[in-house]
C-alpha cells in the first residue's frame, strides 16, 4: 500500500518558477523518468506553446543555469535544463524519502505535483523540507493505492469515466455551464437521464475512493 499525494508548490526560487510566471499560457511538464535522479543536475521538460519569448524567459530565469532544446514537433518542445545550486528542487527530496514523482506540471504560481510515497511519515518529511525552504506546500488531496503502479485507483466503470470526461471537456461543470445534459446525451449517444445517472454515480465513486481517506 502506498500514499499518492497531489499538491501545489510555490516559491520564487523553485525551479523554473520565474519562467512559468512570465509565460503563464505555456504548459510545462517534467519528463518524469528523468526527474527522480538527484545526481544528474539535468532535467527534461516538455513545453506546449513555447516560442522565442519562452527561451528569452529561460535566459532571464535565475533558477536556470543552462538549457538546450533537444526536440521539437508542432507546438511542443522538449528542453534539457540545468539548475544552479541555489535553485530549489523538490524531486531529489522526494527520492530521498523513498518516493516517486509521478507528475509535475506548471500551475498558476508554480507547480502541481503528484507524488507516490510510502506512508504519511514520508509525506511529513517532505512537508518539513518545504517548510524549512519556505516553499508553499498546499496539499490538495491524498489517497491510498495498492502497490506502486502508476495511476489513480477508481471503481469507475468505463461508461462513468467517459461521461465524466466528456462533461468536463465540454464545460458541463463550468459556471455558467458550457453544455447541458442534452448536449452530453447527443455526444454520448444515450438519453439525458442515463447521462445524469452516470455522472451522479461516477461522482459518488470518485468521492468515495479519493476523498474519504482524508
Amino acid at each position: 500500500m502506498s500514499l499518492v499525494t497531489v499538491a501545489d508548490i510555490a516559491h520564487e526560487d523553485l525551479a523554473l518558477t520565474p519562467t512559468i510566471l512570465a509565460h503563464a499560457s505555456d504548459e510545462l511538464r517534467v519528463v518524469s523518468q528523468s526527474a527522480t535522479d538527484p545526481e544528474t543536475g539535468q532535467f527534461f521538460f516538455l513545453v506546449e506553446g513555447a516560442d522565442a519569448g519562452f527561451e528569452a524567459a529561460l535566459d532571464a530565469d535565475h533558477t536556470v543555469s543552462d538549457w538546450t532544446l533537444v526536440a521539437e514537433e508542432g507546438g511542443t518542445r522538449v528542453y534539457r535544463i540545468g539548475h544552479p545550486d541555489d535553485a530549489i528542487l523538490l524531486s531529489p527530496m522526494v527520492t530521498e524519502v523513498g518516493g516517486l514523482m509521478l507528475e509535475s506540471k506548471s500551475a498558476e504560481r508554480g507547480w502541481t505535483v503528484r507524488l507516490q510515497l510510502a506512508d504519511r511519515e514520508a509525506l511529513s518529511e517532505l512537508w518539513e523540507f518545504c517548510e524549512r525552504e519556505g516553499v508553499d506546500f498546499e496539499l490538495k488531496r491524498t489517497f491510498r493505492q495498492e502497490g506502486w503502479a502508476s495511476g489513480e485507483p477508481s471503481t469507475l466503470t468505463d461508461a462513468q469515466r467517459e461521461a465524466l470526461v466528456t462533461a468536463y471537456e465540454r464545460g458541463y461543470f463550468d459556471e455558467p455551464r458550457g453544455a447541458s445534459l442534452a448536449d452530453l446525451a447527443d455526444a454520448l449517444g444515450i438519453s439525458p437521464t442515463a447521462v445524469s445517472g452516470r455522472l451522479r454515480r461516477g461522482t459518488a465513486q470518485l468521492v468515495e475512493s479519493s476523498l474519504l481517506e482524508e
